[in-house]
């Protein structure tokens, strides 16, 4: 079996083309047609492991080959050995056994017993290098797995490079690997939003709460995709990766499995943890600068009942049967005092009063904890229809790195934006995210802290800057204005006025419509000289139909 895929450096845009429903037709979505085939029967949850296993393989091999073959090539002018696993330590190459290796997966592809040579290959992978200990799939020979498909699925993965240099400039193996990540979750429905997030809400979060240095928490971090957008942001933002601290918990032990792969293909270091953040939280005593996160919406199982005196419910026990205040009262808790966090939530969050959420709410305005709220479009996430929002919660907000924001709220009514990538999902566009972050960083006033360079190391300062202009969101300073239908920014006793519900929409008002200066008899007398030319129109399809009906035998 062979496929055609084409690469051409840029941007995503440029390598991307759209069908007549929106839909991206590069290499990636070929990639994807043609895996899924060989899926046969078998369920996207458990072919995903069997899919993202070998494409890991296929990279960390390809990385290790194409090592091999240059140290080959200067072993006896400068004394290198191919075979000395320091050699590729050095440039963060993972040691590649040869019974691991692609050479050897791709030429035993067709062989019955390929699925016990991939279980082997990956067990000496794990054995040679520690971080991987643990992480790797390892369940290609069982009998449910039709090894004619799978040697077909290791015949297509052949034919892309993933873990050269060339690949890896180009990032090809995070676009295949991400891409595949979103449409499992597809695949998988309901469930499969429990590994993954949309990208653009992982976008959007990051450009808003600028993770730049420090410590970052996601205490229910799925496939790891928070992490790989902040690494993402720092680097194309004049950053260092060693600037910032990762750490993450999930509670699916295969979907760790997952992140840490993730991690491992970015070869972002990230302390990863398996459990339950709520029964075993895994970094208790950790206070961060970040925290990023999409919890499961609505979990009525989350065993609150066990958990009635924990000293994170500082405002308020959150209901047994339902898990959103524990997670935004857990997610506080993990915040350094400057520390910011960016989370997703059901909208039902904002104005709930069932169980005594609605005080939860209450005691965490006024702690005057809540900087932004932002109502978001639907269908965004592949998982749910539920309607959602992002909460920012800032423990500092005089920090003088921005202006005094206490006794304010930020709201923002994004429902608008976004356009359809097919019939069931849409995506936040790049303008649009601008147009969100930029409007949140106006409003933290960051411009004007920079110009007086209040706290700001200049190099930090320099970074920022150089950030904002490339970006286009704010290339030259400008105030925060509020905007009818957009945003708006509502004080501490306007909330109380509308009893502490947090819905975007209540503050925001209405769109303004501008005025088309058409006068209203002038515009009435069209509107129904086309709604008549319309009745009229109707008529004929009628009397049209009546007639075919009548030759049919059908008629009255």
């Amino acid at each position: 079996m062979t496929i055609d895929i084409t690469y051409s450096p840029g941007r995503d845009e440029d390598m991307a083309k759209k069908n007549e429903n929106g839909a991206n037709l590069g290499f990636e979505e070929k990639l994807w047609q043609a895996a899924d085939k060989l899926r046969g029967n078998m369920d996207a949850a458990e072919y995903k492991h069997v899919v993202l296993g070998l494409i890991f393989l296929k990279y960390i091999s390809d990385a290790f080959e194409e090592k091999y073959a240059d140290l080959k090539a200067r072993e006896e002018t400068d004394f290198t050995d191919p075979e000395d696993p320091d050699e590729y330590l050095a440039d963060n190459i993972f040691w590649v056994p040869a019974k691991a290796r692609w050479s050897n997966i791709k030429t035993s592809a067709k062989k019955p017993e390929i699925g016990r040579i991939i279980d082997e290959a990956m067990e000496a992978l794990e054995k040679e290098n520690d971080t991987l200990a643990g992480v790797l799939t390892k369940d290609y020979s069982r009998e449910s797995l039709d090894k004619r498909r799978l040697g077909e699925l290791i015949d297509l993965i052949s034919t892309i490079g993933l873990g050269d240099k060339e690949s890896q400039s180009k990032d090809v193996l995070g676009r295949v690997y991400e891409y595949f990540l979103g449409k499992f979750a597809d695949a998988e429905g309901k469930n499969g939003g429990q590994f993954y997030t949309a990208k653009c809400i992982v976008e959007l979060l990051v450009e808003m709460i600028e993770p730049y240095r420090g410590r970052i928490l996601d205490p229910c971090c799925g496939s790891g995709g928070m992490f790989v957008q902040s690494e993402k942001f720092i680097q194309s933002h004049g950053g260092r990766r060693t600037d910032v601290s990762i750490y993450g918990q999930e509670s699916n032990s295969t979907t760790v499995k997952l992140a840490k792969m993730n991690m491992a293909i970015r070869q972002i270091d990230a302390k990863i943890e398996y459990g339950d953040s709520f029964h075993n939280d895994k970094f208790k005593d950790l206070r961060v600068d970040y925290l990023l996160a999409n919890p499961p919406f609505n979990d009525s199982d989350w065993g609150g009942n066990s958990l009635r005196d924990d000293s994170r419910w500082k405002y308020g026990i959150p209901p047994a049967g339902n898990a959103n205040y524990a997670w935004i009262q857990h997610f506080i808790s993990h915040l350094a005092p400057n520390g910011i966090a960016g989370f997703v939530m059901a909208n039902g969050s904002l104005s709930s009063n069932q169980s005594g959420e609605g005080e939860i709410r209450k005691n965490i305005i006024e702690a005057d904890l809540v900087d932004c709220i932002v109502a978001l479009p639907g269908q965004l996430f592949y998982n749910t229809m539920i309607p959602v929002c992002l909460w920012f919660v800032s423990r500092d907000r005089q920090n003088n790195k921005f202006r005094d924001r206490r006794g304010e709220t930020l709201f923002i009514d994004a429902r608008k934006l976004g356009e359809m990538i097919d019939r069931k999902h849409k995506t936040l566009t790049e303008e649009d995210i601008k147009r969100i972050a930029g409007t949140y960083h106006a409003w933290r006033g960051e411009m004007a802290s920079m110009e007086t360079g209040q706290t700001l190391l200049a190099a930090e300062q320099s970074t920022i800057e150089n950030y904002l202009k490339e970006s286009g969101v704010r290339e030259e300073p400008e105030g925060y204005e509020d905007i009818s239908g957009f945003c708006k920014t509502a004080t501490i006793d306007e909330i109380r006025k509308n009893g502490y519900i947090l819905t975007p929409g209540r503050y925001v008002g209405m769109e303004e419509i501008e005025d088309d200066d058409i006068p209203f008899e002038e515009k009435m007398a069209e509107l129904s000289a086309t709604l008549y030319e319309q009745f009229a129109e109707a008529h004929r399809l009628e009397a049209a139909i009546k007639k075919n009906l009548e030759v049919l035998g059908y008629g009255q």
